[in-house]
């Protein structure tokens, strides 16, 4: 009775985990005169294409290539496969599954182990992108057995070497075929460098930040033989995650850490210790027994008659990714979170002597290197009890008068600025390393120009101004929705929607400027602008600030 009940409980576990992944109380709740986010993105289906499974081995015969794949979409994926989030509920491949998936993607379902082989290193390459960042983690060593987990290795140092990484290649026993040759012809022609064995240091701790163990897959049976049994013991050397510090070399390894039994782990316990593992297709059943920080799965492809007659329950991969974690990222000492920032000089003499021309500078940068939102700000406010307060809203509005946003003139903010009409606006710009500070005094815009600029929005946000009492209490989500289908019910001839009266428009008239610039070690540049009178004139006064 007690194991039965234990299968139900672990059932109801992972129904729970995936339900919780669609529940609409899990969506934010954002100032909608603001920064507007559409939480019904909860109630859709998974993105397609969804994760399913893929699956790749290590193995010198081509009909036999360990990967698996397929594509499923939509309401066809649900039904075909769970989203699982939990580790728990993940489904784990023996060899002889692998192995028959193998058979069926290369037999009837027409893949070449071409594709599969780009798509599997592809996969390895964006997980080490989302861990282990080029500015901290440059150089990569590859190395790659004779067989396809070996390919994958060589496809997957391509891809990293256009990410930005500077990978080296160790293969030490060429498989002489076409695509292997084509594989190699190509690093060449990136200039990558290829090293012998006998080419590395004994301890690769001293020269690599990163190396990818894409030496043997699932299909890899009996002990290691030489060269790799000596590169295996390297690798070993480099010790176990938890030990490391901050300089040693991580290990990733692909799909399976090399002399791992397929099913059974590292037996003797004296195996790899790698910090990542990419599986690909399905994790197979020593990942069980994976215990480093990341654990991710690659390769999305799986049809929906491999997912259902294999029962796979995995991971949906968000957005565009080739690649999804597997259980929560590790936990992190904020205390060590930093960033060193490298950015070009921000000189006096390169500043412009007006600072709304240096903010459309900077602004026009930071819309051109493709940021999304580029005119979101913080603004934060004060009212007569002293309790400042800010949230993000946009910038719609920039001439020789001020800055401009919109809102409504009974929300918390409006309340702290009839009180206290004065304010501070903060732009940060992450990709470029820049921040640009503004403070000064508040006040109204015309009506004209607030009616001006809510005709000029579409119909949905005229709707939801009115809609939104904002910052008021109400009983629930549901009650805005009975709102909105009120209105767009009295509007449906399309007539023009009046401006509320409590809805418009602020400027901003700045007193003072501060461009903030990004630099390593904290020497940052801060140039900051105060309007002065000089020799009679009205002009704004440059000082360079301590970082």
């Amino acid at each position: 009775m007690v194991q039965p009940l234990l299968r139900k409980i672990k059932t109801m576990k992972c129904l729970l985990t995936q339900f919780s992944l669609f529940s609409p109380h899990k969506s934010p709740n954002f100032d909608c005169h603001n920064r507007i986010l559409n939480p019904c993105f909860l109630l859709l289906p998974p993105p397609s294409p969804l994760w399913i499974q893929g699956s790749w081995g290590s193995n010198s015969s081509i009909s036999r290539r360990g990967y698996c794949s397929g594509l499923v979409t939509g309401a066809g994926a649900m039904a075909s496969a769970k989203i699982v989030s939990d580790p728990e509920c993940i489904s784990y491949l023996n060899q002889r599954e692998a192995a028959e998936i193998d058979e069926i993607l290369m037999g009837p379902l027409g893949f070449s182990v071409d594709q599969l082989m780009e798509l599997a290193g592809l996969s390895v390459a964006t997980s080490i992108a989302e861990v282990y960042k080029p500015d901290e983690r440059k150089r990569i060593l590859a190395i790659c057995g004779p067989g396809n987990n070996g390919g994958d290795g060589l496809v997957a140092a391509r891809h990293l070497h256009h990410f930005g990484y500077k990978p080296f290649i160790c293969y030490p026993k060429r498989t002489a075929k076409a695509l292997y040759n084509g594989l190699v012809t190509q690093l060449e022609s990136l200039s990558i460098p290829f090293l012998s064995v006998e080419d590395l240091p004994m301890d690769l701790s001293t020269s690599f930040d990163i190396v990818v163990d894409a030496i043997f897959g699932f299909s890899f049976h009996g002990s290691p033989r030489p060269p790799f049994d000596d590169l295996i013991r390297r690798l070993v050397a480099l010790g176990t995650p938890n030990q490391k510090n901050e300089k040693s070399p991580v290990i990733v390894s692909v799909d399976i850490p090399s002399g791992w039994h397929v099913e059974e782990g590292d037996v003797s316990g004296e195996g790899i210790k790698p910090d990542m593992l990419v599986s690909l297709t399905a994790p197979k059943l020593c990942a069980k027994r994976f215990s480093g920080p990341h654990h991710f799965l690659g390769g999305r492809f799986v049809p929906p008659s491999v997912a259902e007659k294999f029962k796979l329950d995995l991971p949906a991969y968000p957005g565009t990714s080739m690649c999804v974690r597997i259980g929560k990222p590790p936990r992190v000492d904020i205390s060590t979170l930093r960033e060193n920032y490298i950015s070009p000089e921000f000189s006096e003499d390169q500043a412009e002597a007006n600072p709304f021309d240096q903010f459309q500078k900077w602004f026009d940068d930071a819309m051109a290197s493709g940021l999304k939102e580029p005119n979101a700000m913080a603004l934060s406010t004060t009212g007569k009890d002293g309790k400042p307060s800010s949230r993000m809203v946009l910038l719609k509005g920039l001439d020789k008068d001020g800055f401009v946003w919109y809102t409504n003139y009974e929300s918390r903010k409006a309340h702290q600025i009839s009180e206290n009409p004065r304010a501070a606006l903060l732009f940060y710009w992450d990709a470029l390393n820049r921040q640009v500070r503004v403070e000064g005094s508040v006040q109204k815009v015309s009506d004209e120009e607030s009616e001006q600029y809510f005709h000029s929005r579409p119909r949905g946000s005229q709707i939801g101004a009115i809609v939104s009492k904002q910052s008021t209490v109400i009983p629930g989500r549901q009650f805005l929705h009975q709102e909105q289908e009120k209105l767009e019910a009295q509007y449906s001839d399309g007539s023009p929607i009046p401006k509320p009266k409590y809805w418009g428009g602020y400027r901003l008239k700045p007193e003072l400027f501060e461009f903030w610039q990004g630099q390593p070690s904290r020497l940052h540049d801060r140039l900051r602008y105060t309007p002065a009178d000089i020799d009679g004139k009205r002009v704004w006064k440059i000082d360079r600030l301590s970082p």
